[in-house]
């Protein structure tokens, strides 16, 4: 345990990054989370970045276009989907872990901020996986694509487009879709995949605060106003931009304003 304290927060991320098996990998990021406050943070160190992050040979990816429709109506369907939102999970948590170890220069509370997301992210996986598992399955029995680690890419040298293009665009967007999950799942009687991303909403709501929250201090470090700085991001990487129907309380509650969401037709 004393090696393991001795070493940099950031330099434990990134190796957590690189563990392959998922189990292992939450396993790293939960007791290097419980480490948190004896274990020391180098804003300024540069570590080699990381080009593909850890994971097991399974789930085959694919392009999105060739993920099969997951409708909970059937067993196969519902694990499907369940699978998906694990696979989705399972990226959440190596993007956070690479924004802890890829961004120098940033304060203190950055990297406190995103170690807690991958903690809660590798806790998300976990209970997904456990659905699986009930149902006879394991992550990786179904295909899956890359999206989430592909806007990753995107936004590998500067921290203000990760908080644009993860945070603030794909798991906002989460946000907006899990309520209409959690009904269809409620209506085959799956009380079990309700209650889990009943607990999911309501943590991704914290993750979707702390990127608007270091999204906005860049921006304020930077001289930039907000909005039009988000707009320029989104054109600049092509990204998709925020679009109805939106749950409205969670993205204020995540610290949207009214005002951008009207702007953006909500």
């Amino acid at each position: 345990m004393s090696d393991v304290i001795s070493r940099e927060l950031r330099t434990q991320a990134r190796a957590a990054l690189l563990i392959v098996e998922p189990g292992e990998k939450c396993a790293a990021v939960h007791a290097l989370h419980a480490l948190l406050g004896d274990v020391e943070i180098d804003p300024q160190m540069t570590l080699a970045p990381v080009a593909e992050p850890g994971r097991p040979e399974r789930p085959e990816l694919v392009p999105p276009a060739q993920v099969p429709r997951r409708s909970p109506t059937t067993p196969a369907g519902r694990a499907a989907l369940i699978h998906a939102i694990a696979h989705i999970e399972f990226n959440a948590i190596n993007l956070a872990l690479d924004a802890v170890a890829r961004f120098a220069g940033m304060p203190v509370a950055f990297y406190v901020d995103w170690l807690r997301v991958a903690d809660e992210e590798a806790t998300h996986y976990s209970m997904l996986v456990a659905l699986l598992d009930a149902q006879g399955h394991s992550y990786g029995d179904f295909p899956a694509h890359d999206g989430l680690w592909e806007a990753a890419c995107k936004s590998v040298d500067d921290p203000l487009a990760r908080m644009a293009l993860v945070p603030r665009v794909l798991e906002a967007r989460g946000l907006d879709v899990n309520p209409g999950i959690q009904r269809r799942l409620a209506a085959v009687g799956d009380a079990a995949a309700v209650a889990a991303l009943e607990v999911i909403l309501a943590e991704e709501i914290g993750h979707v605060a702390i990127g608007n929250r270091w999204f906005k201090h860049l921006c304020a470090e930077r001289g930039l106003e907000p909005a039009p700085a988000f707009a320029d991001l989104l054109r600049r990487y092509a990204a998709t931009p925020p679009h109805p129907p939106f749950n409205t309380a969670a993205r204020l509650a995540a610290g949207f304003s009214a005002e951008e969401l009207a702007a953006w037709g909500g």
